[in-house]
């Protein structure tokens, strides 16, 4: 047996174990330990590798960018239970519920705000489960379309920034973009940030927002009877009411144009603009007399445990790519790549496709911390622009968590939507939104200026 095979064993072994249930990183952690230890006995691994392993673990703890994940956690939990959807959505409602399809706009824009915000897809896609499901059932939307709309609006975080998702995916590629560099013989390589990342992700998200938008608008045309507007005299309202709609509208927007446009202008970095978010959602909260110390320590609470999951699981994943790589699998795979007729075409594709289908049974964080730092060096070192390879894993990951039958958000949705709405009709929602995405991924594909444009135009 060689090493390489060892190390394709292992990886389809921890595969095996996170499908099955186990704790993703004492699955990560734990399948590399043990796979070292068999692979000294034989003599196929150093076991002095693991000494490297500490190092590691203190460069995770150096890493200024990642400070930004609690910080961009807290902002989006802190929206989340200060009930600012609820508000949002109502306000939304008013300003277009007269409309046909109106209402389902006020969704997508809401969902987009509120995944932005996040970036965790279960939560935006419960919390718009749970407002907005009972509200446009009542107004005689499909359920199929108002399942469509939710679970489609709550992935958007996976790529509208700012977003915990292109912060992790940044890291991750930079560290895949100086294994590329080593692998060309480049001694210097071209840095990849997550501010790169918010810039290059930023117009392929709105253009997803507006194929959906677009989509909304044409279901009204063809099908009014799906999403008839909602009975209310807007005419009638006073100005007051409108002052009153707009100042619930107005200060998240604002929020979040700071907090993007402080990162994208240089003002700030995204730590720095992550602490300024997590303030600014505080007094949001405040301003809107919903907070509390009760609140105060929900959020710090849920912050703390989602945060310590993604570190943990950073810390499992650095484990696994250490003696991955220490039984030369990386070698294997690139091997093995550059070797696909097609050439990097070939490579990418399948490298997409399998993202895509694990998709179906691990969560992103699994996906950016175990695949992408394997596959990544091989694709940059192939050619391709690690800023649009992180957008393009953003928007394939999107489209997965949608995909019937196992889509995440599906599931999601499923646990909170009311027993009325059948789980055909959930499935059978999605699939306009999953064309619109695979249209995106096409597009991005064919023209990857819409991803390298904004940064270069911004940051020379």
């Amino acid at each position: 047996m060689s090493s390489e095979l060892l190390s394709l064993i292992m990886f389809l072994v921890a595969i095996l174990a996170l499908l099955l249930g186990f704790p993703v990183a004492l699955t990560l952690g734990g399948t590399a330990l043990i796979f070292a230890f068999i692979g000294d006995s034989i003599e196929l691994f150093n076991i002095g590798m693991l000494s490297v392993y500490p190092l590691r673990i203190l460069g995770i703890m150096k890493n200024e960018p990642l400070v930004a994940v609690p910080l961009f956690i807290f902002m989006g939990v802190m929206l989340e239970k200060s009930n600012l959807a609820g508000d949002l959505l109502e306000a939304m409602g008013k300003l277009f519920g007269e409309l046909r399809g109106g209402l389902g706009i006020s969704v997508l824009i809401v969902g987009a705000m509120l995944a932005a915000s996040t970036g965790i897809v279960g939560a935006t896609v419960v919390t718009m489960g749970l407002l907005s499901m009972p509200v446009m059932l009542k107004a005689g939307y499909s359920p199929s379309l108002a399942s469509g709309l939710i679970c489609s609006s709550g992935t958007l975080g996976q790529i509208i920034p700012p977003s915990i998702v292109l912060v992790l995916l940044g890291d991750i590629l930079q560290g895949a973009n100086e294994q590329a560099s080593e692998m060309k013989g480049e001694l210097v390589p071209v840095p990849v940030t997550a501010i790169d990342l918010f810039a290059g992700a930023l117009i392929p998200g709105l253009i997803l927002v507006g194929l959906y938008l677009s989509w909304q608008i044409i279901i009204a045309l063809l099908r009014p009877d799906s999403c008839p507007p909602i009975v209310q005299d807007i005419g009638e309202v006073p100005m007051e009411k409108w002052l009153r709609l707009l100042s619930v509208i107005f200060p998240p927007f604002l929020l979040i144009i700071v907090v993007l446009g402080s990162i994208l202008a240089g003002i700030a970095t995204p730590t720095e603009s992550a602490a300024v978010g997590a303030v600014g959602s505080t007094m949001l909260a405040i301003r809107r007399r919903a907070f509390n110390i009760n609140i105060l320590k929900n959020v710090a609470l849920d912050t703390t445990k989602i945060s310590s999951m993604v570190f943990i699981i950073l810390l499992g994943a650095s484990m696994f790519s250490l003696v991955f790589r220490g039984f030369g699998g990386d070698v294997l795979i690139e091997e093995f790549l550059k070797s696909l007729p097609g050439g990097k075409f070939s490579a990418m594709l399948l490298v997409m496709i399998v993202m895509f289908f694990l998709g179906f049974f691990l969560d992103f964080i699994e996906i950016i911390f175990v695949v992408v730092p394997i596959v990544g060096p091989v694709l940059i070192a192939l050619g391709y622009d690690p800023l649009w390879l992180g957008v393009m894993i953003g928007v394939n990951l999107q489209t997965s968590f949608l995909t019937p039958p196992f889509g995440f958000s599906l599931f999601y949705l499923r646990g909170v939507a009311p027993e009325s709405v059948a789980t055909a009709q959930i499935y059978k929602g999605v699939i306009p939104f999953i064309a619109i995405q695979l249209l995106g991924l096409s597009l991005f594909w064919t023209f990857p200026n819409l991803v390298t444009w904004l940064p270069k135009v911004i940051f020379g």
